[in-house]
């Protein structure tokens, strides 16, 4: 019982003053990042696109960066994650730095020594930033325009083959910093190969961002966005006049979405862990508080919150993570003697920044 206590109270005293000093100073170095990501992006890429350190609803002096006119689908914890020295103004000079550095050309300087061969060619867009994997894993999703979606039906028997019965179709979407496999491994691993009462169809998605589903790079990643690509990937090429949906954690808020717009095809909802987000103005951002709490104890917790509420540092992991995956599991297999990776480790290393942040 003692022990239990001081415990208690370690993590208590670890989660002070002490947590609050080094989120104080992440607040200070996520600016900073701001700053020297907007530079690298135009040595790199030319062209300039928006982060969300300000609210395109309050100001529009963000000098050659573009916003997305669709900002009023956003989630306000997007623009609202609070930050005290971007609530000071430290931002001012990085808004005037790509004018700045235009003018004096020293980004076509050194985009022009460190990268002849991109000047000499045709701009185009590309699938993934400079900061991202570029590898073919990586990008196969450009090959589609639509979410990738696992189908299993089991088999029925004859008695049930012969009344005709209609088909059941079950729609399951999976929760954050998941994919399909949450479900492919879990609830479909156990399915009975064949059906004797009900013939079911199974559809487990990737949602849009995760797992081998596209993660464009000009997508705002809205709730909108996922429900419409639910119903172009699963809806509308199975013809699915009714179906049920299964949902788990940040999928339950995209069920709730495609239920309602769908309110006359769906037969039933099943939520599991879904989060709550009050009808108040902020409610969003008092669920991220408690969410993604700015703590240091546990681990988890920490890392949590460090990837939800700064998108200069969080874009630096997936620079360092993401981007040299290949590096990182070649590793990984050394220190645990394994040839195969679990999926969770192969799956999350699949994110990009863009995708992973608009999820956050």
């Amino acid at each position: 019982m003692m022990a239990s206590t001081f415990q208690e109270n370690c993590i208590s005293v670890i989660n002070g003053a002490p947590s609050k000093a080094v989120f104080f100073l992440f607040d200070l170095l996520d600016n900073f990042l701001c700053i020297v990501f907007r530079f690298l992006d135009q040595v790199m890429e030319e062209k300039l696109e928006s982060c969300h350190c300000n609210n395109p609803q309050e100001t529009d002096d963000f000098s050659g960066y573009k916003f997305h006119s669709d900002h009023q689908h956003l989630s306000e914890t997007l623009y609202r994650r609070r930050n005290v020295f971007r609530q000071a103004g430290f931002l001012r000079f990085a808004r005037k730095l790509p004018e700045i550095t235009k003018k004096i050309g020293i980004a076509t300087f050194l985009r022009n020594f460190l990268l002849p061969e991109k000047t000499k060619k045709v701009p185009s867009e590309v699938a993934n930033r400079w900061s991202d994997c570029g590898c073919k894993n990586c990008v196969s999703w450009t090959n589609t325009d639509k979410l990738n979606v696992i189908v299993k039906q089991p088999s029925v028997s004859p008695d049930l083959l012969m009344s005709n019965k209609p088909v059941e179709n079950v729609i399951f979407i999976h929760g954050f910093l998941a994919s399909s496999s949450y479900w492919t491994n879990t609830v479909f691993k156990y399915l009975t190969e064949t059906t004797e009462k009900t013939n079911y169809r199974f559809f487990a998605v990737d949602l849009l961002g995760f797992g081998d589903s596209p993660k464009p790079r000009d997508c705002r990643y809205s709730l909108q966005e996922h429900v419409e690509m639910i119903e172009k990937s699963v809806i509308l090429p199975n013809n699915l006049t009714s179906f049920h949906v299964v949902a788990h954690s940040m999928g339950c808020i995209v069920a709730v979405a495609l239920a309602a717009k769908f309110s006359g095809s769906v037969k039933s909802v099943a939520l599991v862990a879904p989060p709550y987000f009050g009808d108040k103005e902020g409610a969003s951002c008092d669920a991220l508080d408690v969410i993604a709490e700015k703590k240091l104890w546990p681990p988890t917790s920490f890392f949590s919150a460090m990837m939800a509420w700064y998108e200069h540092i969080a874009r630096g992991v997936c620079f360092i993570v993401c981007r040299n995956h290949r590096t990182w599991e070649k590793i990984i297999k050394i220190i645990t003697w394994r040839s195969k990776l679990p999926m969770a480790i192969t799956e999350l290393t699949k994110h990009t920044h863009q995708s992973s942040w608009h999820r956050g």
